[in-house]
């Protein structure tokens, strides 16, 4: 049975052009195959109704149609001979092949942005990127290995965090010849520092202090992610004591954090008969409980 062009845009024999128009684009926009990948019938169904429109929006086409059906639109009808003038056409296929251009590409411009149809996409692949610490710290272009034996450049943001996402365009898996690639999606994963942590955009490290630099001050050289800077010990610095340099942190776009130095005192690990003496006789000079504060 012969489709009825009205019904495929749901619209009566006797809608007008504005409406068979507003007709097609709210169809168009709900049916596009685009919208309906995983859809198998979707591309038929569209077509359909893009046939009936390329019929129903040219008057003269319509005018056939009323008055004769389908035949009316078939290559080669000639009404004013009462059929054909040469071969015959094959019906509701030929009115897609060969009534285009009626407004279409208009249709197509408001409703997706343009006079074609995007080609479809092949799906994005997804894996994880190891990045040294100091990598996810200040940014670095890394070189990947991917599908087929190819390397894809990826760069790595300053300040990236564990877990951060980050997108390679064109570097999935291709579905079929003549598709797009798809993405690749990467889930960042960042390596452990033997001296930094980091919490958020702020980082510690713990400076080891002799005794000597301890008990009398001194100046000592900590490294930044901008480098080293010189900071001065204060005198009778004690274990776990905290120092914050600001905006020496890590750098994330407008954002920087601190870096917060715990000093922490190094005891000599040689044994030495002189530095038994002088350990013994600092603890004589000493009458201080380290522990007399210490409860629960």
């Amino acid at each position: 049975m012969a489709a009825d062009l009205y019904q495929e845009l749901g619209v009566s024999r006797t809608a007008s052009d504005d409406e068979i128009r507003k007709a097609y684009r709210k169809l168009a926009s709900k049916l596009h195959p685009d919208r309906h990948q995983d859809d198998p019938t979707a591309e038929e169904r569209f077509k359909r109704i893009t046939a009936a429109y390329n019929a129903l929006s040219d008057a003269k086409k319509r005018k056939l149609y009323d008055q004769y059906g389908e035949v009316g639109l078939r290559e080669g009808f000639n009404p004013g001979a009462g059929g054909f003038g040469g071969g015959g056409g094959g019906g509701f296929e030929d009115i897609f092949n060969g009534a285009r251009g009626a407004g279409i590409g208009d249709i197509f411009g408001d409703i997706f942005g343009g006079g074609r149809r995007r080609p479809r996409k092949s799906p994005d692949l997804e894996s994880e990127i190891t990045v040294e610490f100091i990598s996810a710290v200040r940014g670095a272009e890394l070189e990947l290995s991917i599908q087929g034996g190819q390397t894809v450049k990826v760069r790595i943001p300053a300040g990236a965090r564990e877990g951060d996402k980050l997108r390679v365009k064109g570097a999935g898996g291709q579905a079929a010849p003549g598709m797009p690639p798809g993405d690749l999606l990467l889930t960042v994963r960042v390596k452990s520092h033997p001296f930094f942590t980091r919490d958020g955009l702020d980082l510690t490290v713990d400076v080891p202090l002799s005794v000597t630099e301890a008990y009398l001050g001194a100046k000592v050289e900590v490294p930044t992610p901008g480098g080293n800077v010189q900071l001065k010990v204060p005198p009778q610095t004690q274990s776990g004591h905290l120092l914050r340099l600001r905006g020496k942190g890590i750098a994330r776009g407008p954002q920087t954090g601190d870096l917060y130095v715990r000093f922490m005192i190094k005891l000599p690990t040689q044994a030495s008969e002189e530095i038994e003496k002088a350990v013994r006789f600092l603890g004589e000079q000493t009458t201080e409980d380290p522990r007399a504060e210490l409860k629960f």
